[in-house]
């Protein structure tokens, strides 16, 4: 479980601040979500992928925070010390372009936004892809590639 942790543990935490934009939150779900995964081992469940396992959990745990999400108004976290930062524009411009990737990653046919969303917002590798569809990795590999040329040219029409 130290292994999964140390191996796992960065691409959960972006994964998880990605989808619900709160590094604390994210972590602490993380964590819940390590939790969670050593009582079900500990239990005498069988894990036949890791990754896809801890991810598995973690997109139940953000959907669970998301159905008890409570809207703060900007005076409330203004009284609580937040201070809006003023000269953040590279990680606007970073968040807005990975925010319109995942859009046109929507527009992609079924095929390829199956594979890029799994290879390129979960971080899963082509053997964990090739496990989870029942696909070969070369197949995988060559709808990712295709993917990623549909991809650019929807991000850069001429």
């Amino acid at each position: 479980m130290t292994t999964a942790h140390n191996d796992f543990s960065k691409g959960l935490n972006s994964h998880a601040f990605f989808k619900v934009h709160d590094h604390i939150l994210g972590e602490d779900l993380v964590q819940d979500t390590f939790m969670k995964t050593w009582r079900y081992f500990v239990r005498g469940g069988k894990i036949d992928v890791m990754k896809a396992f801890l991810y598995h959990i973690l997109n139940n745990l953000i959907i669970d925070e998301y159905r008890k999400h409570k809207t703060t108004s900007l005076d409330v976290l203004i009284e609580k010390g937040f201070e809006p930062a003023s000269n953040d524009s590279d990680h606007i411009f970073n968040m807005l372009d990975g925010k319109s990737a995942l859009l046109l990653i929507q527009r992609l046919p079924d095929t390829y936004r199956k594979v890029m969303r799994m290879r390129f917002v979960q971080d899963l590798s082509l053997q964990e892809m090739s496990l989870i569809t029942g696909q070969t990795k070369n197949t995988i590999a060559v709808q990712v590639h295709r993917g990623l040329a549909k991809l650019r040219v929807l991000y850069n029409p001429v």
